[in-house]
């Protein structure tokens, strides 16, 4: 009985190494694409010249400094630095009233930091919204009906 119990709980223990090998995998894989590829992606339903603003407002906010612009195919290119962070932030025109934008946040080495990618999305986000409500507040001052 005994050995019974002891070969069932070691084909159960050499059923899990696989898996447990796979996961660990998984894991590895996850936090390795995030170091290397961190880059935030987002679309706003809102004008490239308004995303832009926000842009650059939500850079001013958190302290990091502007530094230039340039075009590309689709868009523009905002180019931002802080002491230890190297900021790129593509506006690109999806419409007239819908756009995209990408963050890449690059830590002076290979790595991206995704997470200061994923606040200025945040902040610029936050911007927009108060800009939207700011509009739709003066509109209804005016006696405006939507």
């Amino acid at each position: 009985m005994t050995r019974t119990i002891l070969s069932l709980a070691l084909l159960l223990v050499a059923g899990c190494e696989p898996l447990a090998m796979s996961l660990l995998g998984t894991g590895a894989g996850t936090a390795l694409r995030y170091g290397i590829d961190g880059v935030a992606y987002r679309t706003f339903t809102a004008p490239a010249p308004a995303v832009k603003q926000a842009s650059l407002a939500a850079l001013e906010q958190m302290g990091i400094g502007f530094e230039s612009t340039d075009t590309f195919e689709g868009g523009e290119v905002l180019y931002a630095r802080s002491a230890k962070r190297t900021i790129e932030i593509e506006v690109e025109p999806i419409s007239a009233r819908a756009t995209r934008v990408r963050i890449a946040a690059k830590n002076g080495g290979l790595f991206y930091d995704s997470a200061t990618a994923s606040e200025i999305v945040a902040q610029t986000e936050r911007l927009l919204q108060s800009a939207s409500q700011g509009r739709l507040l003066q509109s209804a001052g005016q006696g405006r009906s939507f």
